[in-house]
């Protein structure tokens, strides 16, 4: 059968490497290797759907040859029509499976199965944008507890009357990042404030910056030369002291001029740690936008920018609707989507953006 596209060429490859994973962590050394089985373990978890659903396509291929066979031996037209049934429902799964192939072998993030930083900063409208930062803040905090993720509050720096100034969320658990990298953007609320008394409707509005976590190796930082650290006493809303030690910590990389600040800890040693992952995570996240913004593909797209500046999602209360602008997309019953109820909005912006690399693919000419 020819190959046009590359796609079986490119599968046999996969199926191969596949193989040869599976062998070396039978090998009795490797048993004894505990980062080596982690390693090909994980390789072997990224590989195997495209495995399964390519020797599904084989399968499937040689029962259409036999159908295919079986017609033209048909004796009679009644045979002739059940075999014509079987090929048609073959040659349906044959592209369904070509189909879903395809978006199995486009490039991956490598980012996708790892956690993931969210910072959460209240934008235009005063008062009212800090509150809706807080029902932002809550919101990924409950979708994270439905899917059974792990969420820590790093930094959270509050308004007097439970607004949310900005809030960094640390979220473990596997694909975080994969379903939450498209969050990133301004959210609209539109709404009468409690504090309005003529009833007129408000716009405000809150970013979110989505990034992946990032382990220390994977960001150098030479803290004597990039670096100035600040400590002083930690102060909560209105400057009260959180307590009598001075343990907030303020980190500015020099070179890039970022600043981080984290005084949630009582310890001066665990804001430090936080704030050098916030800082790794947001040093890595302006390089990945770099090479977001070089590569043609991905700013032709809609979805996967990720920034601040983009208006990707408008909560309305008076019809009680939420829009996400990307992909058209109308959600009623705003109040469940601000509990967490987010996955089919997510659902729908991952097919899009998977959609729309493969459009990217087929336009270039590469294999698929």
């Amino acid at each position: 059968m020819s190959d046009p596209s590359g796609l079986d060429t490119r599968l046999d490859e996969v199926a191969r490497q596949y193989d040869d994973l599976n062998a070396e962590l039978a090998l009795p050394e490797t048993s004894r290797d505990v980062e080596a089985i982690k390693r090909l373990g994980q390789e072997i978890a990224r590989l195997e759907p495209a495995v399964e659903a390519y020797r599904r396509l084989r399968r499937v291929r040689d029962e259409l040859a036999g159908a295919r066979a079986m017609r033209e031996e048909a004796a009679d037209d009644e045979m002739r029509s059940l075999v014509r049934e079987e090929i048609d429902r073959l040659e349906t799964d044959e592209a369904r499976l070509v189909d879903e192939l395809k978006v199995l072998l486009l490039p991956r993030d490598p980012a996708d199965d790892g956690n993931v930083i969210v910072e959460i900063r209240a934008g235009a409208g005063g008062e009212e944008a800090a509150l809706f930062a807080s029902e932002l803040l809550r919101m990924y905090l409950s979708y994270a507890r439905n899917h059974g993720w792990r969420a820590e509050v790093m930094s959270l720096n509050e308004t007097g009357i439970n607004g949310v100034k900005e809030a960094i969320v640390e979220i473990s658990g596997d694909g975080a990042y994969s379903r939450l990298k498209f969050e990133g953007g301004t959210h609209r609320v539109q709404r009468v404030p409690q504090t309005e008394s003529s009833g007129r409707i408000h716009t405000s509005t809150a970013t979110v910056v989505v990034m992946p976590e990032v382990e220390e190796h994977e960001v150098e930082i030479d803290e004597d030369r990039d670096l100035r650290i600040d400590v002083k006493r930690s102060s909560g809303p209105g400057g009260q002291s959180v307590n009598t030690t001075d343990s907030a910590v303020r980190i500015t990389h020099l070179p890039t001029g970022m600043v981080v600040e984290i005084q949630d800890e009582k310890s001066q040693h665990k804001n430090k740690a936080k704030a050098l992952a916030v800082l790794r995570a947001r040093l890595q996240e302006a390089d990945r936008q770099k090479q977001r913004e070089a590569d043609s593909a991905a700013r032709r797209s809609m979805i996967g920018a990720g920034d601040r500046a983009d208006k990707i999602r408008t909560y309305n209360y008076p019809q009680d609707r939420v829009t996400d602008h990307r992909v058209g997309m109308d959600l009623s019953n705003l109040p469940r989507v601000l509990g967490g109820d987010l996955d089919k909005l997510i659902d729908t912006l991952i097919t899009t953006d998977q959609a729309e690399r493969l459009a990217a693919v087929v336009e270039s000419g590469a294999p698929g």
